[in-house]
């Protein structure tokens, strides 16, 4: 499985007006470095469950694939350089009590989930990148300069916003650099107005802790609707021991997949059939804590489709929805970002890639292993995902939520 996308925010003036991260300690590395990352964990889960609710309520019949970690990042970094009602607006729609997280701590949680994800030497790729494209007449506050590095490790990359053609190949060359080619064709449309470009770009790849075998993978029916199906390739695992849990209360099942030599899993939830609405709704975090205090390891027959989907938002209108209504307006004040007047956000657009393939992230070289049987009395559970089903991807050391979709249809684009 992987998951690459990018987000990318365009300020403009209203009509008629390569850095690195902050050296890391030893002691950084360690649990110490979790402290203010896991106090984010409710906050971030909470708002990654209701931008999935107001994108799936869009089209409830289409696909949703979106990183809330990166969206969520990309705001919050644009908190740092808001101020008064926008930028309690950013963090309150980000879902945070202001009374109990206070902004320095929401920044700092940040910086420390950022460092612990980025750490070198881990199983599995994940790559967290942040970037500012600043028009060339553009300065920015020296104090937010300094932050943007410490706490994002932010580039600040000057263009020339007047040359749109060169301005939008610079911005999307580096996404596509940065997503390893998956995301192309970010930025378009901008206009002789814009004047910067904030992107945020995760990349993700790694492997099942226990691959599919490629030659247990054939074509099966995938249930779409109850009058709706389609052909897709079926991978399979006739005995596996996985954690597992019946939710009885809401009619679906969970099924968690590890990687390998990781933190990170995905929890895959299969609603019962006419109940996918009644799951959507459920979305909380305290829905999946109960789901994760709950997982049982258990021998199972699994049927999972092969497929790469993909999502392309913009998340203006929704992110108003969610509170965040001021930083689009003319009385947007972002006056700590930069010493430009009247400076104000004119969209937010995010793309996501999902892939799933028997070795893992991607269909790369490697070759699946065969699983080894048990006897025929040690399992009776079956899972097929030949219908609707979402999925978690999550960073279990830090609660984080890196990826949230719905597969509604594995052969939609």
């Amino acid at each position: 499985m992987s998951v690459l996308q990018a987000l990318h925010q365009v300020l403009s003036l209203p009509e008629g007006t390569t850095t690195e991260p902050e050296t890391v300690t030893q002691e950084d590395r360690g649990n110490s470095t979790l402290v203010g990352a896991l106090s984010l964990a409710r906050s971030n889960t909470d708002f990654a469950f209701s931008l999935y609710k107001l994108l799936a309520a869009q089209s409830p019949e289409t696909n949703v694939i979106f990183s809330p970690l990166s969206v969520s990042m990309a705001l919050a970094f644009l908190a740092l350089g808001a101020r008064g009602h926008t930028q309690t607006e950013i963090l309150q729609g980000l879902k945070f009590n202001l009374t109990e997280t206070p902004e320095a701590i929401i920044h700092r949680g940040f910086q420390q989930l950022l460092r612990h994800l980025s750490r070198h030497g881990m199983p599995l790729q994940l790559d967290v990148n942040t970037a500012m494209f600043l028009d060339q007449q553009l300065d920015l506050q020296d104090g937010f300069r300094q932050e943007a590095r410490k706490l994002y490790a932010a580039d600040a990359l000057s263009t020339d916003f007047h040359d749109i053609t060169a301005a939008e190949k610079l911005i999307n060359d580096y996404v596509e650099l940065e997503t390893r080619g998956k995301i192309k064709e970010l930025v378009k449309g901008l206009d002789a107005k814009t004047r910067m470009v904030l992107v945020n770009c995760l990349f993700f790849k790694a492997q099942w802790k226990t691959p599919f075998d490629p030659d247990d993978t054939h074509p099966s029916d995938f249930h779409v609707s109850k009058s709706r199906k389609v052909e897709v390739p079926m991978m399979n695992a006739m005995v596996i021991r996985v954690p597992y849990f019946r939710d009885k209360e809401l009619g679906c099942t969970v099924v968690q997949l590890p990687y390998k030599a990781s933190s990170a899993c995905a929890i895959l939830v299969l609603p019962d059939e006419g109940h996918m609405a009644e799951v959507e709704a459920a979305l909380l975090p305290g829905t999946l804590q109960r789901w994760r205090d709950s997982l049982e390891m258990r021998a199972i027959t699994l049927w999972l489709p092969k497929f790469s989907v993909s999502g392309d938002y913009d998340l203006k209108q929704v992110l108003a929805l969610l509170g965040l209504r001021s930083v689009f307006s003319r009385d947007a004040d972002l006056s700590g970002l930069t010493h430009a007047k009247n400076l104000r956000v004119s969209e937010v657009v995010h793309k996501a890639v999902l892939d799933v393939a028997e070795e893992g992230t991607e269909a790369a070289a490697a070759t699946g292993t065969k699983f080894t049987p048990f006897s025929a009395r040690s399992y009776k559970t079956i899972v097929n995902f030949n219908r609707p089903f979402l999925v978690v991807l999550l960073s279990e050391d830090t609660k984080s939520i890196l990826f949230l979709g719905k597969v509604a249809d594995p052969q939609q684009a």
